[in-house]
C-alpha cells in the first residue's frame, strides 16, 4: 500500500490512517474540486466570534458566515472550516485555505496523538476545544481534504472576503441585539 498523500495533506476518508487502494476510498479524479477559504475573528478573546467561509467551485462561488456570543478566535477558526465542508452536499475533493496554523497543523498533525493519548495533549492536560476537533474530524471522513496555509492579511481577496464575512457576522449579530 503507497502512500497517497501526506505532506500537509490529510486523506479523510477514515481519518488517522493512509488510505490504500481500497473500495472505500475516495477517487480524486471523479470528484467535484472545491477550494474553501476560512476564517475566524473574535471581539475579545474570549468575546462575541464569528467565522466565514468562501467556497469556489469552477466559475460558483458561495459564501457563508455564522456567530457565537462568547467564545475564542481559535474555535471560530475550527468553526469555519466544519460548516464549510458540512454544507457540501456531495462528496468532494475540497482544498481548505487558512491563516490558521492552530487549524491546520491540529487536524494534519496533533489530532492523531491527541486520540491515541485519549484527548490529551503532550503535557497531559486535556485537548482544548475537542467538541470542535471531533466534530472536524466527523465532517472531513466525507471528502478528500487538503489543507493549505496562507498568511493572513497579506491581501489574498477570498481569504480577505472569508475574514470580512467573519467580522461581519460579529457586527450584524451585535446590532440586532
Amino acid at each position: 500500500m503507497g502512500v497517497k498523500y501526506y505532506k500537509v495533506i490529510l486523506v479523510c476518508h477514515c481519518v488517522l490512517r493512509i488510505l490504500g487502494t481500497d473500495k472505500n476510498e475516495h477517487n480524486t479524479m471523479s470528484l467535484p474540486n472545491v477550494v474553501i477559504y476560512t476564517d475566524g475573528a473574535c471581539s475579545g478573546n474570549p468575546g462575541p466570534g464569528g467565522w466565514g467561509a468562501v467556497l469556489t467551485h469552477g466559475d460558483t462561488s458561495n459564501e457563508l458566515s455564522g456567530f457565537e456570543p462568547e467564545t475564542t478566535n481559535n474555535r471560530m477558526e475550527l468553526m469555519a472550516a466544519i460548516e464549510a465542508l458540512r454544507a457540501l452536499k456531495k462528496t468532494c475533493a475540497v482544498t481548505i485555505v487558512t491563516d490558521s496554523r492552530y487549524v491546520q497543523d491540529g487536524i494534519t498533525q496533533w489530532v492523531h496523538g491527541w486520540q491515541s493519548k485519549g484527548w490529551k495533549t503532550a503535557a497531559n492536560k486535556p485537548v482544548k476545544n475537542i467538541d470542535l476537533w471531533q466534530a472536524l474530524l466527523e465532517a472531513v471522513t466525507k471528502h478528500t481534504v487538503t489543507w493549505e496555509w496562507i498568511k493572513g492579511h497579506s491581501g489574498h481577496e477570498l481569504n480577505e472576503r472569508a475574514d470580512a464575512l467573519a467580522r461581519n457576522a460579529i457586527i450584524q449579530a451585535m446590532m440586532a441585539g
